[in-house]
């Protein structure tokens, strides 16, 4: 059942008297219990994308509706009810969690906003509930986020995320300022408390192997738009964009013996300002013909749930079918 549904959404933002085009005509879904990884390199749209589907953000146009409802619709207590039900967890745990503040305090935070009718001993309980689920125990409330380490600052920032029991929490680069033990250990945490609480993720990160190893599908972003995406295995591993193939093909294999094949692209200054007539990857595609730049280039199905921006791609895969069905 979907629980998320981003239908058209657009938001541009004005920087130094410039409109800038943050996010071009996006559309997804997330299911109950699913991790949608959204990977891009950076000013691609993919923080402006969570920001808007937590409500941090309107858009200028389009509709992100969490179970049902538009969040645009929603103001005052409405929205403060709902909130309760979204979360972040943010790249840098240290600078999202207040150094004058103890552990117990700024986990218990969120109870104060959400669960007013909770007394005291209630909330104390509760707070010391959710240290053990992420591992630190009640001993840690009496800390502060100085005397912790990266990994457990982090696991901070999730009991505070989880405290209320949300249905849906964004991930911005949980685990990229985390030594890789560390990283692996955070990962497994998500991944326990996703399967006991029914939670679902929007998952955006740069760091491509853990996109593989931790999200249901992935979701490709290049100037604001979505190019690319399909169940995870598919879209790393049979990638079908040409930004999708050169984006994997920057990426480092852990295996050094592994040679990865080369997919470069023109270098192109990227204004923007503008938003692009047709496919925004025009200018440094290898694979562009006429066509690509006359009209905006739709998601197409290539394969059953994998769906592509590009004409030359969806072209082939049409031929390819029809072929196999003679």
């Amino acid at each position: 059942m979907v629980l998320v549904r981003v239908g058209d959404v657009r938001k541009s933002f004005d920087q130094r008297g410039r409109r800038v085009h943050a996010v071009n005509g996006v559309s997804f879904a997330i299911d109950e219990g699913e991790t949608l990884g959204l990977i891009g390199e950076s000013g691609s749209g993919k923080s402006t994308i969570g920001r808007l589907v937590l409500r941090l953000l309107v858009p200028d146009s389009g509709r992100v509706e969490f179970a049902g409802i538009d969040l645009a619709s929603l103001s005052g207590q409405a929205l403060r009810r709902l909130r309760s039900d979204l979360q972040v967890i943010f790249q840098e745990p240290l600078e999202s969690l207040d150094p004058r503040m103890r552990v117990g305090a700024i986990v218990e935070e969120p109870l104060l906003v959400h669960r007013r009718e909770l007394g005291r001993a209630e909330r104390r309980r509760l707070v010391a509930e959710v240290l053990e689920e992420v591992e630190l125990g009640v001993a840690y409330a009496g800390r502060r986020p100085g005397d912790l380490s990266g990994g457990q600052q982090q696991r901070v920032g999730i009991a505070r995320a989880i405290i209320t029991r949300p249905k849906f929490i964004v991930l911005d680069e949980p685990t990229s300022s985390l030594d890789l033990s560390v990283r692996a250990a955070v990962l497994d945490l998500l991944g326990r408390l996703q399967r006991e609480l029914g939670l679902s993720y929007l998952f955006i990160s740069h760091d491509i192997a853990t996109v593989r190893h931790f999200c249901n599908r992935t979701a490709v972003m290049y100037r604001g738009v979505i190019v690319e995406i399909g169940p995870t295995s598919r879209v790393l591993q049979q990638p079908r964009h040409p930004y999708t193939r050169a984006l994997l093909s920057a990426t480092p294999s852990p295996d050094p013996d592994e040679r990865t094949e080369h997919y470069p692209l023109r270098v192109e200054l990227v204004n923007a300002t503008e938003i692009p007539p047709g496919c925004p990857l025009c200018g440094r595609c290898p694979l562009e013909i006429p066509a690509c730049s006359e009209a905006p280039v739709p998601l197409a199905a290539v394969d059953g749930e994998h769906a592509v921006a590009c004409i030359r791609t969806v072209a082939d895969a049409t031929t390819a079918s029809l072929v196999s069905r003679r």
